[in-house]
């Protein structure tokens, strides 16, 4: 298997500010990665960059031997931090306009995520509560059958019902020969999804590597590594 993802040396300078310094990461396809770090690590930027909404200062970005463009954004289904639909939708219309929107929405698969989450399609989004946009949100974005998936803090805020159910629809409907990207610091909830981890601390990575070999070799499960490097 290759990398899905190379980053390398990657830079992005705010004004006189640092968000990431001199960052590299490889992602291999068929892989689960955490990006783990509380907020102002650098996350969301690198996540803007990778998905095309921000611009690096310097540096390189191939996802699938291509720089971020046109391309990439046709490979790459983005969860963000926030939600993205429109007030006037219901949950038919926004399946429609993803449908409208992506080509490679697979709206069998969108139908079979939306009886597990316990979804109609005839609900309005102003109607739904915080965890119902989330699971809403995330299944409109497994629905692709895209080559990297990118979730921004896919369960914060949610209630612990729903988050069961988010975190069993990523395990159940991702894709093998895709690559996921999955940023959070509710670490202890989300640990079991992920192949590889990076700690990213002031815009750099201080730790990266297998979950399972660091495991192994601290003694210690990723959310304990986690609060012993942040609680410095």
């Amino acid at each position: 298997m290759g990398n899905l993802v190379e980053i390398k040396k990657l830079s992005k300078n705010y004004f006189n500010k640092k968000a990431l310094d001199n960052l590299d990461l490889n992602i291999e396809e068929g892989k689960v990665l955490g990006i783990l770090g509380p907020n102002g690590s650098g996350k969301t930027t690198l996540i803007k960059i990778l998905t095309g909404l921000l611009r690096q200062s310097k540096g390189e970005v191939l996802i699938d031997g291509h720089n971020v463009g046109v391309y990439t954004k046709s490979i790459v289904s983005y969860l963000p931090d926030r939600n993205f639909l429109y007030n006037w939708m219901t949950i038919e219309d926004a399946f429609k306009f993803y449908i409208d929107f992506y080509s490679d929405f697979d709206l069998k698969r969108g139908e079979e995520l939306l009886d597990f989450m316990k979804l109609g399609k005839d609900m309005k989004i102003t109607s739904l509560s915080k965890g119902m946009t989330e699971k809403l949100n995330l299944t409109l974005v497994l629905s692709r059958k895209a080559k990297l998936y990118i979730l921004d803090e896919p369960i914060a805020g949610v209630d612990p019902v729903a988050r069961d159910q988010i975190l069993d629809a990523i395990i159940k409907n991702y894709d093998s020969n895709s690559s996921m990207i999955i940023t959070t610091h509710l670490v202890r909830d989300m640990e079991n999804l992920f192949d590889d981890v990076a700690f990213l601390k002031d815009g750099g990575i201080i730790l990266k590597g297998n979950a399972e070999k660091l495991r192994e070799e601290k003694g210690k499960s990723i959310d304990e590594i986690y609060k012993e490097i942040f609680s410095k």
